[in-house]
This record gives structure tokens, sequence and C-alpha cells, in this order.
């Protein structure tokens, strides 16, 4: 019985030895993807607010060099393109207001889907958008890089 006690003993300690490291790597598994979901939260906000502050620069620091820009009407936009449309002003952005955003983290890649209610003035129309943009990122160098938007309205 004695030796009995002393294999359970052993078992239970050696169980716990291969079980806590695991348990370990899952809570850090869990807390990188809620620091990779707050970052990409972020950066989408930034993408906004740069939007609004005619910030092509900043912009550029957040978009990946192949970025495009799906409009509402399916017009895919290269970066370049819509830069100039916010430098004249032929695209406008006022404020939003954020409604619903979901991530979705896999690896080094992200997906985001946000709603807005935007005050845009675009190509001449002025209009409170009620605008969801899917966004697809990549992590590059610990930074979320955004690769492409394709806005739809909802």
């Amino acid at each position: 019985m004695n030796l009995l006690l002393k294999c359970f003993v052993i078992l239970l300690l050696f169980t716990a030895e291969v079980i806590c490291p695991q348990t370990k790597s899952n809570k850090e598994t869990m807390e990188t993807d809620k620091i990779d979901t707050d970052q990409v939260l972020d950066v989408t906000r930034q993408l906004t607010q740069l939007m609004i502050d005619k910030d092509t620069a900043g912009l550029n620091r957040i978009l990946d060099m192949h970025f495009t820009l799906t409009h509402i009407t399916g017009y895919v936009q290269p970066k370049e393109e819509w830069f100039s449309e916010i430098e004249s002003e032929r695209m406008k952005y006022y404020s939003y207001k954020e409604v619903k955003t979901t991530v979705k983290i896999d690896g080094d890649k992200a997906t985001f889907v946000g709603q807005n209610l935007l005050d845009a003035r675009i190509w001449g129309t002025r209009n409170n958008w009620r605008l969801q943009q899917t966004m697809q990122l990549e992590k590059r160098n610990g930074k979320w890089i955004i690769l492409k938007s394709v806005a739809i309205t909802f």
C-alpha cells in the first residue's frame, strides 16, 4: 500500500510537470493575442484619424506599399491615388463614430472588421456613411501593417 501511494505521488508530480508548462503557454498565448488585438484596434483607429487629419505621411507609415482601398462602388483604388484624393480634398473626412469592431488573429496575420458612422465628402457628395471596413493586416517587425481595406455599407 505504501509503495502504491509513493507511485501515485510520483505519477502526480510527473503529470504536474508536463501539464503546468502547457497551461502557462496557453496563458501566455492568450495574453499575446490580447496585446495583438489591442494593437490591431489601435492601428485601424489611427487609420481613420489620419484620414480625418489629411496626414498621408502618417498613413504611409501604417499601410503596406501595395495597399489598396476597395470603395463601396467596387472601385479598387491604389494607395497613391487615394492619397492624392485626400490631399486635394476630393475625399474629405470630417469625423467618425465607432459602432462595432471584431478582430481575428492568426499568427502574424489579422482580419479586422469595423463599422463606423463616417462623416465624409466623397467626390462631391457629403454624407454620414454607414461604413463597414474589412481590413487585412500583417505583423512585421512587431508592428501591424494594413495590407488592404474593403468598404461596404451596413
